[in-house]
């Protein structure tokens, strides 16, 4: 009798399963009454063979019962402390996600691998069994993916090879001893998902790469969010993660913003774990899909109790956002500036880099979005006008008093020497006076290399701070600024034989005039490639960068040096 009622309970859920697939009868109908979702799809597209990699937004609509999101090994315990606690802050915002597409008819599969016996009676696990095998089953989908053929063109990013683990050794020592004292295996701890993340009767429960296929395709679902842990290993790999979707077909996404990675700080490219993860997305974006982020689902609503209007960020990731906006051809700045990021900025900035476009309309393809989020910005461009929202973007971030860093040609980045720019885009002829705080009026002949050294009173800059002014040297032509602002101060004087001096690094502080607030600009007219090669111009680059943010300027030993 128990066997009896078993089979009719197990083909009443078969029958159930079945029945909440669209049908073509009525599927139509059911659809017309779903909001779409509107979803803003951030990826790097390359200009050419080789060439440098710009960042790329598109709009897109889903259907929403042709979409599901992925919950990615969200366990209960990892053998990482850092890790654990990290899952542990996410989670509260992602069940929030999860609630709101759920309850738009996006389908949920939680995937906590190597832990599904623990829900062997759950409904939403013997929906995902009881959904029929696939007939095409791309082939491998059931085995971990460590690369597709796209990624064979970049370089990994980060070292993983120890497993990624950033705790502190003593705290991960009593962590290991603690789950020992549990009873768990302390380097495979999980036994279930996390009960922050609530699993409806109506969701599915798999780790099996064939069951979640065999459900994406039962459910005529073209469309794939991926959410969970940890991004550049599981997230990347599993059966049902990022590449095999990509690589199968699937209009697959990654959530940025609800995900996190296994790096360790000490292990190249040494930055910090949370620029580990930016580094890991990147990547992600420029060889497997794009990504989105959670505020796109949850802006304006209430969910939970959470308020949503900006994509989550861990409260230990307290790094300033830095764009660098690069468009000359003159400086070879979109090589040097990249290398001086990844190495100088790394460990306590997040950093976006924005560059020019290909056309004489395209100004600077991105720059509005990341300029929204941005806490501050450095500029190396020269005589470039932008389209009406990128001009909008920078006037609005000015005149929020946020800090501006400008190199070489900056002083003239969006002057076209008051000739009319091409039709749809806009100049800032007055940027240099009204910004940067300089007179720029041309340069002197190439071939003089200028000589350095500190202006009357600004031995004590924090700008200055380690800087040994006797081995720098300026390689590019001596620009001709004088005379600076008013509200600007000269940290370093450059001069050749026979020309008057000129102030080639000073500091701008502007007036905020809506609130009385005064905001910081630098400025510097070194930026060769050569003096890039120098350590001292390094030093005062990322000490002006951190001097313009607010953020304590540090010696050399902090630095890692």
């Amino acid at each position: 009798m128990k066997r009896l009622t078993a089979a009719v309970l197990w083909g009443l859920s078969l029958v159930l399963v079945l029945a909440d697939f669209p049908q073509a009868a009525v599927g139509g109908d059911v659809e017309k009454t779903e909001p779409p979702l509107e979803l803003r799809l951030r990826s790097r597209k390359q200009t050419s063979p080789g060439g440098r990699f710009r960042t790329v937004y598109e709009r897109q609509r889903w259907k929403p019962r042709e979409t599901a999101v992925i919950v990615c090994d969200m366990w209960d315990l990892h053998h990482g402390l850092n890790a654990t606690r990290r899952g542990a802050e996410l989670a509260p915002r992602m069940n929030a996600l999860l609630e709101t597409l759920r309850s738009q008819g996006v389908s949920v599969i939680h995937a906590p691998s190597g832990c599904t016996e623990a829900y062997a009676d759950h409904p939403a696990r013997r929906r995902a069994q009881a959904v029929p095998r696939s007939e095409n089953l791309p082939a491998d989908i059931g085995k971990w993916c460590y690369k597709i053929p796209a990624e064979e063109a970049g370089e990994y990013p980060i070292d993983q090879k120890d497993g990624g683990e950033d705790d502190d050794p003593a705290e991960h020592a009593a962590w290991a001893k603690k789950l020992e004292d549990m009873g768990r295996n302390p380097r495979a701890p999980w036994k279930k998902q996390t009960d922050l993340l609530t699993i409806a009767d109506q969701d599915f429960i798999s780790d099996s790469g064939e069951e979640i296929w065999s459900i994406l395709e039962k459910r005529g679902i073209e469309n794939v969010i991926l959410v969970g842990v940890h991004t550049n290993m599981c997230v990347l790999g599993r059966p049902f993660g990022l590449r095999q979707m990509a690589k199968n077909g699937k209009n697959v996404v990654l959530m940025r913003d609800m995900t996190d990675t296994m790096y360790n700080p000490l292990k190249a490219p040494f930055v910090s774990h949370f620029t580990g993860t930016d580094l890991i997305v990147e990547h992600i974006e420029k060889y497997v899909c794009p990504t989105v982020s959670s505020e796109q689902v949850l802006c304006g609503q209430s969910t939970s109790g959470i308020r949503v209007g900006a994509a989550f960020r861990f409260k230990n990731d307290t790094r300033p956002r830095l764009v660098i906006a690069i468009a000359e051809d003159e400086y070879k700045t979109d090589e040097t500036l990249p290398v001086f990021a990844r190495e100088h900025l790394g460990k306590h900035f997040q950093v976006t880099l924005v560059y020019g476009g290909e056309g004489e309309t395209d100004g600077l393809p991105g720059h509005a979005e990341a300029l929204s989020e941005a806490d501050a910005l450095l500029v190396s461009v020269r005589r470039l006008p932008l389209r009406p929202d990128q001009i909008q973007a920078l006037r609005k971030f000015v005149a929020a008093g946020k800090p501006v860093l400008g190199i070489r040609t900056a002083n003239h980045a969006f002057s076209l020497r008051g000739a009319k720019p091409p039709e749809g885009t806009y100049t800032w002829e007055e940027f240099d006076a009204e910004v940067i705080g300089g007179h720029y009026t041309g340069h002197h002949g190439n071939g003089p290399k200028t000589e350095v050294r500190i202006a009357e009173g600004a031995e004590d800059h924090p700008v200055l701070r380690g800087v040994d002014v006797t081995k720098l040297t300026g390689h590019g032509s001596l620009y001709k600024v004088s005379p600076l602002a008013d509200s600007a101060r000269p940290l370093l004087i450059g001069s050749i034989p026979e020309k008057p001096a000129e102030p080639i690094a000073w500091i701008n502080v502007r007036d905020r005039s809506d609130e009385g607030h005064r905001a910081r600009t630098f400025y510097t007219s070194l930026g060769h490639p050569q003096d890039f090669e120098q350590p001292e111009f390094n030093r005062v680059l990322r000490n002006a960068v951190y001097w313009m943010a607010g953020v304590e300027v540090r010696d050399e030993v902090a630095f890692g040096y």
